[in-house]
């Protein structure tokens, strides 16, 4: 048969460089969690006792130079035995992200012991010498998927093909010292079956059997299910219809056991042209998924080392003792990701610490940027990130402590005990947007902060204003205008069109910026939650068409203001909250009107007014219609 279309010798290597990216855009790091047990004991453990504490500390350390470790303290009571260990199929900077994960989730089973399955890492303490035990029928477990993608008629055909897999990956790990990966494609029509095995590595070779056999006999029979999951005292063993696994460079390898014959029919072009542009399609987008993936692991790999560069690291007794043991009386505040404390280090600084409980990876992401972001930033209206631990049973930030607190606890609280003067309120507005403006272009990149609001503006002892809680910030490259994302911030500060279509820009924090300055100056908080409320902007607007600005200003001054002067402010307030964010100027603009009382503040047009109700129909049908900017 004659074609005129691409050449083997052509195509044959683009598939494969293809068949290569798209591998590498499928595969993710694996650590969900896969099960969770915490056991009765007559023993009382917490968080602060001596035990647990010693042995996290170590086991921590282990990991990071190992991706494993064991260690036990017998005395004084309790005793506490614990053990944790990072997959086979674990990549290498994965490992610290997961063990960092699990090990702040496993205090949950305080104060009773307890061992914490993820797809990638493992970790157990408890009261006995359980390493070498290789099943326990009490607390085993198996999860199977309720789900099935697989046909009727095929059912039986997929249910060999896992019992295939299973037993392939049950001999490959016993001959690789306690751990494989193995899988099997299939023909057009079916699925493919992929798994891995994996024993602690306190097992030896004979307590690795018994372990694996009784797992793989356990998922066997979720089968036809699309995925099963055997956790047992010794081992872990895991079954999908996706393959879930990534491999790195440490020697892991993949074992596929036989690649289905299945017969492909290529319908050739006339041009070799368009197979190698399809080809290489596949591969860019690969490559972008691989390049994406590789990013994240560099900005890993530059926390441990920004950490070590600025000093950052503090050991979390250290801060334990600093709050003693997070006391209520040393409490500041509360926010959504946590408890702020006040602490008291071993050398009498006094510092603030933040204390991250947070029950989902969104923790690790959050604690990764806000360390990544603001440990080399230096401006006097930034708070100052001293530190952070991660060893603990939650991870910790540690702050400047700022002697006045926050400004929602000075200014928007009931019977507040001290009243803001009208001087002390606008060196707080020129503050904020001068480290606004910092952050959008000050440092060389542009930083948008997205949770702009009284809560995370600090004050000094001078009222100085300093931006807090970079956890939600994010970077825009200067090439870019602006970024597609979803949707994190306040409602009642967050800007229309990135509320609407999630395209971020540093408008958005202009807009934040813009309620923040009206609030600050009627001292009344942006009401948008409550059915039938009318917002502040809406109250503002109706004051600036009536040419009676001044009426909105907080009567706690009195009178004790300049009428002019608080008409310009509040005029900006409106300038920054238009609904066309390119109405809104930049912070540098804004920092300029601000000390520059001669110049004319351009008319606002009318700032959108969100309600409750406006909120809920957005939120209903909210658009998908961002495209990234260039």
């Amino acid at each position: 048969m004659e074609s005129n279309g691409a050449s083997p010798s052509i195509a044959l290597p683009l598939l494969a460089l293809s068949s290569f990216f798209f591998a590498l855009a499928v595969s993710v790091p694996q650590i969900t969690e896969a099960g969770l047990h915490c056991n009765n004991s007559t023993e009382i453990v917490t968080s602060n006792n001596f035990s647990f504490r010693a042995v996290m500390r170590e086991i921590s350390e282990s990991v990071a130079d190992q991706r494993r470790g064991n260690y036990s303290v017998t005395s004084p009571p309790p005793v506490v035995y614990g053990l944790a260990q990072c997959e086979g199929g674990l990549i290498e900077m994965d490992c610290p992200l997961c063990f960092a994960e699990i090990r702040t989730r496993i205090p949950r089973c305080l104060p009773n012991f307890g061992q914490l399955y993820r797809d990638g890492c493992f970790l157990r303490y408890d009261g006995y010498d359980f390493y070498n035990e290789t099943v326990d029928p009490t607390h085993d477990m198996l999860n199977c998927s309720s789900n099935s993608t697989v046909p009727a008629e095929r059912a039986t055909e997929f249910s060999e093909r896992v019992d295939r897999v299973l037993r392939y990956v049950l001999a490959k790990a016993l001959q690789n010292g306690g751990f494989a990966v193995a899988g099997e494609d299939a023909p057009e029509g079916a699925v493919g079956v992929y798994a891995w095995a994996q024993c602690w590595s306190t097992l030896d070779a004979g307590g690795c059997r018994v372990c694996l056999e009784n797992a793989t006999s356990m998922a066997r029979s979720c089968a036809p299910g699309e995925e099963a999951r055997a956790m047992n005292a010794g081992c872990f063993l895991r079954y999908s219809t996706t393959k879930f696994y990534d491999l790195d460079s440490r020697g892991s390898s993949e074992v596929s056991i036989t690649k289905a014959v299945v017969p492909i029919v290529v319908a050739i072009a006339p041009s070799a042209a368009v197979v190698i542009s399809l080809v290489l399609i596949g591969a860019w987008i690969g490559y972008k998924e691989y390049s994406k993936k590789k990013r994240v692991q560099n900005s890993l790999m530059q926390l441990r080392a920004s950490m070590s560069k600025f000093r950052l690291y503090f050991k979390y007794e250290t801060l334990e003792k600093a709050t003693n043991f997070f006391h209520d009386s040393r409490k500041l505040g509360q926010g959504g990701a946590g408890s702020v404390y006040k602490g008291i280090l071993p050398d009498k600084k006094v510092v603030a610490i933040k204390r991250l409980v947070i029950n989902t990876q969104q923790w690790a992401d959050d604690l990764f940027n806000e360390v990544n972001l603001i440990s080399g930033i230096q401006h006097k209206n930034l708070v100052k990130l001293l530190g952070c631990s991660i060893e603990g049973p939650e991870s910790l930030l540690v702050y400047e402590y700022l002697s006045n607190k926050s400004l929602d606890q000075v200014l928007l609280v009931n019977n507040a005990t001290r009243i803001l003067t009208w001087e002390e309120r606008l060196h707080i507005i020129i503050g904020i947007a001068e480290g606004l403006a910092y952050l959008h272009g000050g440092y060389g990149v542009k930083i948008i902060h997205r949770d702009i609001k009284a809560s995370n503006i600090l004050l000094d002892e001078n009222l100085t204003a300093k931006i807090a809680d970079f956890g939600l910030a994010r970077c825009i490259s200067p090439d870019k205008s602006h970024l597609c994302t979803g949707i994190a911030g306040t409602i009642g500060y967050m800007a229309p069109e990135y509320l609407v279509r999630g395209q971020l820009t540093e408008k958005a924090d202009v807009y934040a910026f813009g309620v923040l300055v009206l609030e600050i100056l009627t001292g009344r908080k942006n009401s948008v939650y409550t059915q039938g409320s009318s917002s502040i902007l809406q109250s503002v607007w109706k004051h600036y068409k009536s040419t009676n600005l001044a009426a909105c200003i907080d009567p706690t001054l009195q009178g004790k203001f300049l009428v002019l002067e608080a008409s310009n402010v509040l005029q900006i307030g409106l300038l920054c909250t238009q609904a066309s964010m390119e109405l809104r100027p930049p912070m540098s603009r804004v920092v300029e009107m601000l000390h520059d009382k001669d110049q004319v503040v351009p008319q606002p047009n009318q700032p959108p007014f969100l309600n409750a109700s406006v909120l809920f129909d957005i939120s209903s049908s909210r658009s998908s219609t961002c495209t990234h900017g260039y």
